[in-house]
């Protein structure tokens, strides 16, 4: 799935895709799928409110997320996590949380119904 939002002006086209997770595990050493389900939960936790309200490591989470699906949908962004964090300013690259886990949500999405066993 690719998608373009917009972040502080700056139009970002990121892509989720099988490649994500291998990409996450060899950039950061995490389980994208973890890390993905914690950032979740600390949102419910928080009742869906600001992203700002995060721990420090959730706020961490979301950015090396960020960072991967716009470095997987265009290969021209920094190398560096850091480098990519400084063409943004501080809080709206939080505004895109939801983008991204809508993103996640939909890649990651069964697709068909488990199948039943005969005479069970």
């Amino acid at each position: 799935m690719v998608k373009t939002i917009t972040i502080n002006g700056i139009s970002c086209r990121l892509k989720s895709s099988a490649a994500i997770p291998r990409i996450y595990r060899i950039r950061f050493g995490r389980d994208i799928f973890v890390d993905m389900q914690k950032l979740s939960k600390q949102i419910e936790r928080n009742g869906g409110g600001e992203e700002s309200d995060l721990p420090i490591e959730s706020l961490e989470l979301f950015e090396n997320i960020a960072y991967v699906m716009h470095k997987h949908g265009d290969r021209e962004q920094p190398d560096d996590i850091n480098d990519w964090l400084d063409q943004f300013e501080t809080f709206d690259i939080y505004e895109v949380l939801p983008e991204i886990l809508t993103m996640w949500k939909i890649e990651n999405r069964q697709m068909s119904e488990g199948k039943k066993k005969e005479g069970r």
